[in-house]
């Protein structure tokens, strides 16, 4: 292929142990739902249901990740790419959530990483990234206090069978995300709503992600540690005190809310009082259990949310103004790009004082991308990677912290609820025909990491 012209950008600028990788996710990506002894998941259960995915789409075979990993890996390499992250599909590994195995699952991820280890590529493992057994779920899911135990075993079946080879490990993905999505909103699985499932779950997610994190140390006391928070650089519409007290409430449940007790700093519930309604989940010695000494954090930043106060909206009384109403530049999901966002939210999480070692984890843009001529010139989401790492570059020499970023995603892949309607992908893939295209966006990255 010819050279893709590149910006003034070279990644020598981010010194030699600068961490380059692609993140993906299983349920996003494999498909064969109910391959060689898989169990059900929630998010199998949610998206079979009538109207909660958009246009009716399901991933039942999504990228087909399952039974074509290894021409994706070749791909990985070809695109010079020397850190894959993925995700371990629980319900694969223990159908129902736990005991007994299921050693075709165990096979499976033996075989990713094997392959990725023989292409030259680093494994990144994310251990949860939103796939609860659906058996589990039948029993309160994250609501259930036992979700802890039935973690934890997980978590030990996996560092027993694949910690010997992998080094890298990401405790939990975006506990916000799929806390207040999935079980105060209901707009992602398992669908539940209301504050007292979204309190619950947050809790015993957060004690689930340290009793993880010390499972991996035990069994691998050199691995790598880290987990992942979403993160968005929160704006007030104005300066007025009102607007810029929701602001400070947004930014706490955003940004604050779960990286703060595993710091030891405990729960901010001084800036958001409706998290002392967590008191009456917090027993026996929890406090004590909330933290731990991660050896690096994932920051995952896309856009900023500007904040106005609203006393209609319970609990935080603020409301977002959307990027449509600003009439600014937006992505397919309606994120504003705004890459300062980036530089900002390294800023704030520098200012703690726990923290080691920063990751950008996840980053990228969803447009609509054309397929032409066997090319996809996606200029935009070209544009969006190169300005974000400017930010990280303007981060370095300011003396911050972080460490590495990788791009969300590899593939255009199954995108929640928005089905596959948003595609975030360096590499274009025709639903219909599994075909992969590598985008304009894909082949800049391969020349600046070559």
């Amino acid at each position: 292929m010819n050279k893709v012209e590149t910006s003034f950008l070279h990644k020598n600028q981010f010194g030699e142990d600068f961490l380059w990788g692609v993140s993906t996710a299983a349920f996003q990506i494999e498909g064969a739902p109910d391959s060689d002894g898989k169990g059900r998941s929630i998010w199998d259960v949610f998206t079979s249901q009538k109207g909660k995915i958009k246009s009716g789409h399901h991933a039942l075979t999504a990228c087909d990740f399952y039974n074509s990993y290894q021409s994706d890996i070749d791909l990985i390499r070809d695109l010079n790419i020397p850190n894959f992250r993925f995700s371990i599909s629980w319900p694969r590994i223990m159908p129902t959530g736990v005991l007994p195995v299921n050693e075709a699952g165990i096979v499976y991820y033996n075989k990713i990483i094997d392959s990725l280890l023989s292409a030259g590529i680093e494994p990144w493992i994310t251990l949860y990234h939103w796939d609860l057994p659906h058996e589990l779920e039948i029993k309160g899911g994250w609501t259930n206090r036992e979700s802890v135990n039935w973690f934890s075993a997980y978590v030990e079946v996996c560092v027993q069978n694949f910690g010997d080879r992998v080094k890298n490990w990401m405790v939990i993905n975006e506990p916000s995300v799929f806390t207040g999505a999935g079980y105060f909103l209901g707009i992602h699985a398992p669908g539940k709503k209301g504050i007292t499932n979204y309190l619950k779950a947050m809790h015993h997610v957060t004690l689930a992600t340290t009793a993880g994190a010390k499972i991996i140390r035990n069994h691998i006391p050199d691995a790598h540690i880290g987990t992942t928070f979403s993160c968005t650089h929160i704006e007030p519409a104005t300066q007025s005190s009102k607007d810029v007290e929701a602001a400070k409430r947004v930014d706490t449940l955003l940004n604050r809310t779960f990286i703060e007790p595993i710091l030891g700093l405990g729960y901010p519930q001084a800036d958001l009082p409706v998290l002392k309604k967590l008191n009456a989940y917090i027993v026996e010695d929890d406090l004590n259990n909330l933290s731990f000494d991660f050896d690096f954090i994932g920051l995952q930043c896309y856009t900023r949310e500007v904040v106005k106060s609203s006393l209609l909206i319970p609990y935080i009384g603020a409301e977002l103004i959307s990027a449509e109403k600003r009439n600014v530049i937006s992505t397919d999901m309606g994120w504003e790009v705004y890459p300062p966002a980036l530089y900002q939210v390294l800023k704030k999480f520098n200012a703690y004082k726990g923290i080691k070692k920063i990751i950008i984890t996840e980053n990228g843009a969803a447009f609509p991308d054309t397929l032409k001529n066997g090319k996809v010139y996606d200029i935009k989401r070209t544009h969006y990677i190169q300005d974000h790492l400017e930010q990280i570059l303007k981060a370095k020499k300011d003396g911050l912290n972080v460490d590495g970023y990788f791009v969300w995603t590899l593939t255009d892949n199954f995108e929640w609820a928005e089905g596959y309607n948003a595609r975030f992908g360096l590499i274009h893939v025709d639903f219909d025909t599994q075909q992969r295209t590598i985008k304009h966006s894909g082949l800049w990255f391969k020349d600046f990491l070559s």
